[in-house]
């Protein structure tokens, strides 16, 4: 080799060596509500350098208003959106072009709760009582399943809106119960106050175990390469949190210091059992079957086509 070849090749190997690296693929995630652990994942994710392994850059964006995430990645304003499983078939009769493609949480965080030391002992005992929603629609048709199992009616109770303060309202006896209580925080938010809750349980009495918050993306988008390396991330995420919990609740609070005290703490260690250690599986019978007791329950005016609204990437 000529001494001109050699220093055309050590220039070239210069050249390379100073190049910039190639950008991380961009991907927005819109978030159901503010970071908190049920986002714990993501954040383990994003902290570990999961994400950047799969040559993605994940930008997490709470959201103003808890209902439009699911409408901007509908409208190409997003990538991904998390929500819930409940909701997305509402989102699809509306006409949403969604599709669930992944799940965050792969059990129902909703339940209904008194407090420990209250005279509802049993379902039973709400009749002539007073109960707290939040949003109406679904929380009433679990009541009304709930209730059902005991031979109570919507009729027997007396349902208050308290706009989100379910436990608040709880405390301050506006109300006996509260439906729509995530049972990784308001369960531990009452003990902390001194108070004890009791919960009952959605699956328990009458509702299909559903998948309380997913991952959706626009329908036409499935075959976009971000999503798997996406759910690859969070499945290692989730993986780590399962296998060393307590490094992984440092490394979200280190992330959030805000999300550092008691309560978060808490909720944190009662959602890892919770969370899906293969975010990427698609249960079609329970999604199925789910997507039948919204119609019974009048949700819902047909059954949509499976493939329509949920499936898996790959």
């Amino acid at each position: 080799m000529s001494m001109f070849d050699r220093l055309r090749l050590t220039l070239l190997a210069l050249i390379l060596t100073a190049s910039p690296a190639a950008a991380a693929d961009h991907l927005t995630v819109l978030l159901d509500w503010f970071v908190n652990p049920d986002h714990a994942p993501l954040v383990v994710a994003q902290e570990k350098g999961y994400f950047a392994e799969e040559d993605l850059d994940v930008e997490m964006i709470p959201p103003a208003d808890p209902s439009a995430p699911p409408r901007l990645v509908a409208a190409g304003e997003g990538d991904i959106a998390i929500s819930y499983q409940p909701n997305l078939y509402l989102q699809v009769a509306e006409g949403l072009p969604l599709t669930r493609f992944g799940t965050l949480v792969e059990t129902p965080l909703n339940s209904l709760v008194v407090l420990e030391d209250s005279d509802v002992t049993t379902l039973a005992d709400l009749k002539g009582k007073t109960v707290g929603f939040s949003v109406g629609g679904f929380e009433d048709v679990l009541l009304k399943m709930m209730l059902g199992e005991s031979g109570v009616t919507l009729d027997d109770v007396e349902l208050v809106n308290v706009n989100f303060a379910l436990s608040p309202a709880l405390l301050a006896g506006r109300v006996d119960a509260v439906i729509g209580a995530f049972r990784n925080v308001e369960l531990n938010q009452l003990d902390i106050e001194g108070k004890p809750g009791r919960a009952f349980y959605p699956e328990e009495h009458g509702v299909p175990p559903y998948d309380e918050l997913i991952f959706i993306a626009r329908s036409d988008k499935l075959d976009d390469d971000r999503l798997p390396r996406f759910l690859k991330a969070i499945e290692r995420a989730t993986l780590y949190l399962t296998n060393h919990p307590e490094e992984a609740l440092e490394i979200f609070a280190k992330a959030h210091p805000d999300l550092g005290d008691e309560l978060n703490r808490r909720a944190f260690m009662d959602t890892v059992a919770r969370f899906s250690k293969s975010p990427g599986a698609f249960d079609a019978g329970r999604y199925q079957r789910f997507a039948e007791f919204m119609k019974d329950q009048g949700l819902i005016e047909t059954v949509p086509e499976l493939e329509s609204y949920a499936q898996a990437v790959r």
